[in-house]
């Protein structure tokens, strides 16, 4: 594929990966597909976790399985769609630092395959996709829902100012947290606060992760992040991080009571949590991808705990 020229240069295409978008995906569509992360979908999986543990914990205080099958349906189109809307919005406000550090240099912004402008109507489009999802739930869930927009709009400024940025991708990736108890009670109680406090401190932790694989150049070029605030401290940090996941994460079971098979996805996930850890070389960036990809997995393990745990209640 040829480069877009932009000011007489020719601007650098988009490295092919070799995934389905690469392989199967219309021409033309590639860029946007790139744009949305479709063709990496991990971030789309841990956005759509804490909603789904949400959805399972709601069923299994309300001991009603009616509604689950197709808030967790919703709620993966929702997922990846929102999180297509986000990274388009990233990437546009990103467009001039995407270009300086090694992988991201090749985005479809900064390598000329889409302007600014075109970005910004594919990300209104995933929008109102968006918009159609979410209409589908009760009025409390759609305006909680819409209520997310402020943060998911000031997360790409905040790496600029503060060395917590994780935080608040965390208040965005999290927010899922507290979508499954909107649709299920159209309330917010003290369970949904507490599982959105830790879903919080997890995003930080594995994003931390994912953060040490740019941390060279986002010192060079004054990005802040996590990563460069903790250094060879990270394992200490990601030990508290990860520990108050699971605290937090515990607690909100305990005050929704819930049954052995919700203890047990907790133990699962907090071994995961562990491995993590213990498997960490922030100087490897591709185990620091690795590990961080393989926090769905550990998401997945503690919904099906809340999931059976669902199920199980409402059998008595």
């Amino acid at each position: 594929m040829t480069g877009v020229p932009i000011s007489g240069a020719t601007a650098p295409v988009a490295d092919s990966t070799g995934n389905w978008v690469d392989r199967h995906a219309p021409e033309w569509s590639r860029p946007y597909l790139r744009l949305a992360r479709f063709d990496r979908p991990i971030g789309s999986w841990l956005l759509l976790m804490p909603c789904w543990w949400s959805a399972a914990l709601a069923a299994g205080m309300a001991k009603e399985l009616g509604q689950l099958p197709l808030f967790c349906a919703l709620f993966f189109v929702g997922a990846f769609v929102m999180r297509g809307a986000g990274c388009t919005w990233n990437d546009i406000t990103d467009r001039d630092l995407d270009g300086k550090v090694e992988r991201t240099r090749s985005r479809p912004i900064p390598a000329g395959q889409v302007t600014a402008k075109q970005a910004a109507a594919f990300m209104v489009t995933l929008s109102f996709i968006g918009l159609a999802v979410l209409l589908q739930f009760n009025n409390f869930t759609i305006a909680t829902g819409i209520a997310s927009l402020i943060i998911v709009a000031a997360y790409p400024f905040m790496k600029r100012i503060t060395y917590w940025p994780q935080i608040v991708l965390g208040l965005a990736f999290s927010w899922g947290a507290l979508m499954g108890f909107a649709g299920t009670f159209a309330r917010l109680d003290l369970v949904a606060f507490v599982l959105y406090a830790g879903s919080i401190a997890w995003v930080v932790g594995y994003d931390t992760i994912y953060a040490h694989q740019d941390a060279e150049d986002d010192l060079m070029i004054g990005i802040k992040s996590t990563a460069l605030l903790f250094g060879d401290r990270t394992h200490a940090a990601l030990l508290v991080l990860y520990g108050l996941a699971v605290t937090l994460l515990g607690t909100a079971l305990l005050l929704a009571d819930s049954g052995w098979f919700g203890w047990i996805g907790l133990a699962a996930f907090t071994v995961h949590l562990v491995s993590q850890i213990v498997r960490l070389d922030i100087h490897d960036s591709p185990l620091c991808l690795k590990l961080f990809k393989s926090n769905r997995d550990a998401g997945l393990l503690l919904f099906i705990g809340l999931a059976c745990d669902a199920v199980a209640r409402t059998m008595t």
